[in-house]
């Protein structure tokens, strides 16, 4: 099904070690609106969603797993040169204790991912409606990410996911009026 390709999808530069922005880019890695949940998310609603629009979420759930590789590299290029000291400042200690700098899927409060996050009814229209409303929350973070560092890198490559994430948007929309009129031609046959 997948090819990988040993590079990331959007270079990820960091323009200086910042401890307290990896520890807040931990939610789109391991929170209820991150990356790992809309990966897992749109690849187990494919089953239940009719064909004309399978290939979409097996795209976009795709591209999330790319996306979220580059969080993770955000996070390891921010934290690795940093001292203890810095980590237990900006509220890593326990993430330390408990894993040394290796990553974890958590977010940013340290609570850990959990299958909860992953929502899927059943119901095609109910689905991507939350799908939807998962891809405009993940934009919604990536804009107060954006906003809560003055790393022009670090910057540039969240403009790129905030972006994604409203592509993701709007062919989820298209996706609910392909299948809304699909459902109207049946009433009527």
């Amino acid at each position: 099904m997948w090819i990988y390709e040993k590079k990331l999808q959007y270079p990820v530069r960091v323009g200086k070690c910042d401890v307290r922005m990896a520890k807040f880019l931990m939610e789109q890695y391991g929170g209820a609106d991150g990356e790992l949940a809309a990966a897992l998310r749109y690849l187990n609603q494919r089953y239940t969603i009719p064909d004309k629009v399978i290939g979409l979420l097996t795209d976009i759930g795709t591209e999330e797993f790319a996306h979220l590789e580059m969080i993770a590299t955000m996070v390891y290029k921010l934290t690795k040169d940093a001292t203890m000291e810095e980590l237990e400042a900006a509220g890593l200690g326990a993430h330390y204790a408990n894993h040394d700098r290796a990553l974890f899927y958590e977010n940013a409060g340290g609570v850990p991912f959990t299958a909860t996050y992953i929502q899927a009814k059943g119901d095609p229209i109910a689905d991507l409606y939350e799908d939807i409303a998962a891809e405009e929350k993940a934009r919604a973070t990536y804009q107060w990410l954006i906003d809560m560092t003055d790393d022009v890198d670090i910057q540039d490559g969240l403009k790129y996911l905030r972006e994604r994430e409203v592509v993701h948007s709007l062919r989820f929309r298209e996706a609910v009026e392909i299948l809304k009129e699909e459902q109207g031609r049946k009433k009527f046959f």
